[in-house]
């Protein structure tokens, strides 16, 4: 009777981890397909440095303690987070093969160190996530309260938050059944030494006949499987996709030093061309070409960097918190354009798996990033008067804590208004009128050497 209950617990949990890894995929893939809607960027730079930035800032979290109290309730919930990988690993292999706690076996004393380490990380990352609730719901910090934060941002938050506290009540309800049937059904439940379920145990299911023990106990077991799958399938459409993509945006961030603004081909070859520096051996350029576009105003001529990071942000604010024109009132939230590139990304995405004709500027190609036109853009979803706040500063490229760039994002959207639209600030213009046309900021009667001819 008992291998058959196995041999269908067996069979079910193989159907259900295929089921929740494949949905998965699919909800990935759909992520990687709209972050490759961007433009491919050469990512040049040592990849020594690179393999650095991702180890001290993705999974060492340095940039997270320059705010020592928030930084060490992350880290706990970060640090149980892998080291309950663990004993995933060991539910998958139980599960399949029907057996209890497989890695008993060949870690002896090691698995006791190893489920202690969990446990008591667990009850770190318990504290760490309820003081997480109180500090979103209760407490009144203005980086949480970001108007781009209302409706599903911060149900989000909040839910990721609630699916932790389920997990956690779901292992220590797996472990302290455990440690209560050991003495009930030893040859099954074999002897072990829990820090926390130890004591936890007794007392809470202390007394409970065995049928109610291996009842909770799969209840413990199975919640916490299908816990991680809900969590697994939950992470394309929320926040926490820093978990898993905070480790490629870090790697893959540019290199360049800060401040140091991405340079445009088109720009710099027609400066050199007119200073007489350009390739006397380039051909000559066909005055009847359209004129290339110059920075983005969609996610289309974004990059696939700044995608990559606008999937990577963790809402948390830093940017916004330390940005000079939010705080002096302006419109400007750094952490709004990133969310903002995001949801564009999704949007075009999904349009063009929609496969809809309407989409195509070209009816006889199928719908892509370079044959798309749903009359929507940037600019739909980011006002003018945010980006003209933005001072290029670098702060909130200094800030944030997974290396994302959002004043590349600004830039760009700056350069497609100011060069392909002709259009800026008033008070802008006519400083960028006598850059071109005279070479020099003020707009004067005489030509700029005068002077030379005393």
């Amino acid at each position: 009777m008992t291998s058959t209950i196995i041999s269908v617990q067996s069979i079910l949990f193989a159907l259900v981890a295929l089921l929740a890894l494949g949905f998965a995929y699919f909800q990935f893939s759909r992520v990687y397909a709209n972050i490759k809607l961007g433009k491919e960027e050469e990512v040049t730079g040592p990849t020594g440095q690179r393999w650095r930035n991702m180890l001290l800032v993705a999974f060492g979290q340095k940039k997270m303690f320059k705010r020592p109290i928030p930084a060490i309730l992350h880290f706990c919930l970060y640090a149980a987070f892998v080291f309950t990988q663990i004993e995933l690993i060991e539910i998958f292999i139980d599960g399949i093969f029907g057996v209890h706690r497989w890695f008993l076996g060949p870690l002896g004393g090691m698995y006791n160190f190893i489920i202690n380490t969990i446990e008591i990380l667990s009850v770190l990352a318990f504290v760490g996530t309820v003081i997480f609730l109180v500090r979103r719901n209760l407490l009144f910090i203005p980086r949480l309260r970001g108007r781009e934060l209302q409706g599903w941002p911060k149900l989000d938050a909040n839910l990721i938050l609630i699916f932790e506290l389920i997990l956690l009540a779901c292992i220590f309800t797996m472990n302290g059944t455990d440690v209560v049937l050991q003495d009930q059904d030893p040859t099954h439940y074999r002897p072990t030494n829990f820090a926390v379920s130890g004591f936890l145990g007794p007392v809470l299911f202390g007394g409970l006949e065995a049928s109610i023990l291996y009842t909770l106990e799969r209840i413990g077991w199975w919640g916490h499987i299908i816990m991680v799958f809900v969590f697994l399938n939950y992470l394309p459409k929320s926040k926490h996709l820093h978990i898993l993509f905070a480790f490629p945006n870090t790697y893959f961030a540019r290199l360049k030093p800060a401040g140091q603004m991405l340079n445009m081909p088109e720009v710099m070859n027609e400066v050199k061309s007119m200073m007489g520096l350009g390739d006397p051996d380039a051909p000559e350029p066909d005055m009847n070409a359209a004129l290339p576009e110059f920075g983005a105003d969609d996610v289309n001529e974004m990059s696939r960097i700044d995608l990559l990071g606008a999937y990577s942000c963790t809402e948390c604010g830093r940017c916004t918190a330390v940005c000079p024109a939010h705080i002096t009132g302006k419109k400007l939230s750094p952490r709004k354009i990133v969310m903002n590139v995001r949801d564009r990304a999704e949007e075009m995405g999904g349009k063009i798996r929609s496969g809809n004709p309407e989409f195509a500027p070209d009816k006889e190609a199928p719908l892509s990033r370079t044959n798309f036109d749903d009359g929507r853009n940037l600019w739909d979803y980011i006002t003018r008067e945010e980006i003209h706040a933005c001072t290029t500063c670098n702060a909130c490229v200094e800030a944030c804590p997974v290396l994302i760039n959002p004043l590349e994002m600004i830039n760009k959207l700056r350069r497609h208004e100011i060069l392909t639209e002709a259009q800026g600030p008033t008070d802008w213009m006519p400083l960028f009128n006598s850059i071109e046309n005279q070479q020099r900021a003020w707009s004067v009667g005489s030509s700029r050497e005068a002077w030379t001819r005393g």
